[in-house]
């Protein structure tokens, strides 16, 4: 074998070489850009992953801030209402009250529902001997009265009436004047027991309260409707 057949045989070789190189080359470059874009598709999906995630992180957030917020309103207006139903029931209160203070106008309307206040009161009572307690202005009238409500309470519930003793040195609070701060009564009667223990106010004031907390809620049904 001649040196031209053996450089042609080595040049031959180099060739075979270099072609196994360029085709392993090509495979790992093949293979590097698949790697590379499987990582990068997975990169690419975490961090959307991730986005999506955080969106809906803050939309939740959006979502609860909405829901207390609109809490928040519906409990202002709750609140809102409730104060313009109970201004408006005290309102109706106010005007009952203010009413009160004709009833003691009328000298003889006054005098029978003083003489039914009292035969209540005894009933109520059911003392053999009552204290009567009325305003200073009222004295006069609650002597006249008291004689005629005995016999009242006699011809109703057929049994004796218990004696009454009028107070003639304690009152009840005066009319009112106008001044809210200074204690009031628009009239009635107080009766008392013998011993002291026992009280039952029978004054206007108090029967408006108790026909007010009595009927409340019809008054509001009628106002508002039905709830």
């Amino acid at each position: 074998m001649n040196e031209a057949e053996v450089e042609r045989q080595i040049e031959q070789m180099v060739k075979f070489i270099r072609q196994e190189a360029e085709e392993k080359a090509n495979e790992i470059k093949v293979s590097a850009e698949e790697e590379f874009n499987l990582e990068k598709l997975q990169l690419v999906e975490q961090e959307k992953a991730k986005i999506r995630k955080e969106y809906e992180r803050r939309e939740g957030q959006v979502e609860v801030k909405k829901k207390i917020e609109y809490s928040k309103q519906l409990n202002e207006m709750r609140i809102k209402v409730l104060a313009a139903r109970e201004a408006a029931i005290q309102e109706i209160v106010n005007e009952a009250q203010s009413k009160l203070k004709d009833v003691s106008k009328n000298p003889a309307t006054y005098k029978t529902l003083l003489t039914d206040l009292m035969v209540q009161g005894m009933r109520k009572l059911k003392e053999k001997t009552c204290t009567v307690r009325v305003r200073q202005v009222d004295l006069l009238l609650a002597k006249e009265v008291m004689e005629p409500a005995r016999k009242q309470y006699t011809a109703l519930f057929q049994e004796d009436a218990p004696a009454l003793l009028l107070d003639q040195t304690t009152f009840l609070a005066p009319p009112p004047i106008g001044n809210e701060d200074v204690a009031s009564c628009n009239g009635g009667v107080t009766l008392i027991s013998a011993d002291g223990r026992i009280k039952c106010s029978n004054t206007l004031d108090d029967r408006l309260k108790i026909s007010y907390s009595a009927n409340l809620p019809e008054i509001r049904t009628k106002l508002f409707g039905a709830a």
